[in-house]
């Protein structure tokens, strides 16, 4: 079974605490994380290392939904979070790895997200797009006084 990665970086003018917060805060994940034409719900957080998340999309025009969750790894306030995950559809198999670090930088936050394992059948380009359209509304959610 062949996987992807992706690698984004992106500055973003919140301090690191803001932004690590809005990826442990299930109010603010389900504002942010779905890419544009998605809405999201986060329907189950233990932010702690060994704790787990679920969440799911769903496509706003055709109804279908996206169902995935996972387990953090590695938790280190304002700096980096490192968690699974893994979908819960049959066709999208393996267990994805995502590693974000947050580096304070004069205007912000400089943010770099590595996500490893992706399925073959997941198009790398559409990876990139999802996440850079997330991190748009992430620094909408974030930089706002």
């Amino acid at each position: 079974m062949s996987t992807n990665t992706v690698r984004l970086h992106r500055v973003i003018c919140a301090a690191p605490d803001k932004l690590y917060n809005a990826f442990l805060d299930p109010a603010a994940m389900a504002k942010w994380l779905p890419p544009h034409g998605f809405s999201g719900q986060v329907h189950s957080m233990d932010a702690r290392v060994g704790g787990s998340y679920r969440m799911s999309f769903t496509h706003l025009s055709s109804g279908q939904q996206h169902h995935f969750g996972g387990e953090y790894l590695e938790l280190v306030p304002g700096q980096r979070i490192c968690n699974t995950d893994r979908f819960d559809d049959p066709n999208l198999p393996g267990e994805m790895r995502t590693t974000v670090t947050f580096t304070p930088v004069s205007c912000g936050t400089e943010v770099n997200i590595v996500q490893e394992g992706i399925p073959a059948a997941i198009p790398v380009d559409g990876c990139y797009v999802g996440w850079q359209q997330s991190l748009q509304l992430l620094a909408l959610l974030v930089e706002a006084p």
